[in-house]
């Protein structure tokens, strides 16, 4: 089997460099491509060219625009490459006659509501973001291509100094007291499950076994808010054994936090059972991935300590 992987370097790609290299031969691209190949969204041409000369079994797109608050104010660059870019690939795949795998998210939702939405549900973006990346689902829906779209949601993963978990933290290092938002609702998933999860599929639609072509939710068990999320991060490193300041851990609603350009939904729960069902997934709860996160903590710094005086 040959797999174009697109986002290699994204929470989610570089996961599935790991993941997919089970399968068969794995094409993976950044966005500056290489030899020759395509690997930027906004590029549509390009996109379908690099498939043409790749020819592989299955297309993984991990490639995303995903700065939500910039978004706001470069619309039609993100419409490019969260709608325009999957539907060229999606286009190619319909010509070729085979698999698109493209992700998803929790925005293409309005955020009503207390109960997991699931895939049939009404769709209600709230920025461009999530105008984008409902517009990319609808482009890979009206191709006709073999595809499976996983919408997911929280993504983290212990690679990058961008995550939730090492901010939390490193604020409670620094500070006596933290404000986090309380009225914001989802499942913290992990990279990698996504990515081990995403194998399992490919492995079965592949081989005809197990689910179809369609729209699927893909995350951890579980929900939380992010104020809940923080709070169990700084009590489980406690437990490890962290020295912390932080004695407070404060919840405020979303209308406080002014950094935001924005809107975010407030429900971001995803109902996972048509996944469980039709592929005989389990999928374990939140806090085992982010329990494993903390667990590597100490390996990670570790590491970065070594090469910091190797270099000098």
């Amino acid at each position: 089997m040959k797999i174009l992987l697109l986002g290699k370097n994204g929470q989610i790609g570089w996961e599935l460099l790991r993941s997919l290299a089970p399968l068969g031969e794995v094409v993976a691209l950044d966005r500056g491509g290489g030899n020759g190949l395509v690997g930027d969204l906004a590029d549509a041409a390009g996109l379908r060219a690099t498939v043409a000369a790749v020819a592989p079994d299955v297309i993984v797109n991990a490639a995303a625009y995903t700065a939500v608050d910039r978004a706001e104010s470069e619309p039609e660059l993100v419409h490019r490459i969260n709608a325009d870019g999957p539907g060229a690939l999606a286009a190619e795949a319909a010509a070729r006659g085979i698999w698109l795998v493209h992700y998803s998210t929790d925005y293409v939702f309005d955020g009503s509501g207390s109960r997991p939405w699931r895939e049939d549900d009404p769709t209600g973006p709230l920025s461009v973001y999530g105008k984008s990346k409902l517009a990319g689902e609808e482009a890979i829906q009206a191709s006709g291509c073999p595809h499976l779209i996983l919408r997911t949601s929280w993504v983290y993963t212990a690679r990058g100094a961008d995550n939730f978990a090492y901010t939390i933290l490193n604020l409670a290092r620094e500070r006596e007291k933290l404000t986090v938002i309380a009225d914001q609702i989802g499942a913290p998933t992990r990279a990698g499950l996504i990515a081990d999860v995403t194998a399992h599929l490919v492995r079965d639609v592949m081989r005809g076994v197990g689910g179809s072509s369609g729209l699927y939710h893909l995350v951890a068990a579980g929900e939380t808010s992010w104020h809940n999320y923080a709070r169990f991060i700084v009590d489980e490193a406690r437990r490890r054994g962290m020295a912390l300041k932080a004695r407070e851990i404060l919840p405020i609603p979303s209308s406080a936090w002014r950094s935001s350009v924005a809107v975010r939904p407030l429900n971001s729960r995803l109902d996972t059972t048509r996944l469980q069902r039709d592929f005989g997934i389990h999928l374990p709860d939140w806090q085992c991935g982010v329990r494993r996160l903390l667990d590597e903590i100490p390996l990670l710094a570790t590491i970065g300590e070594a090469i910091h005086h190797e270099r000098t």
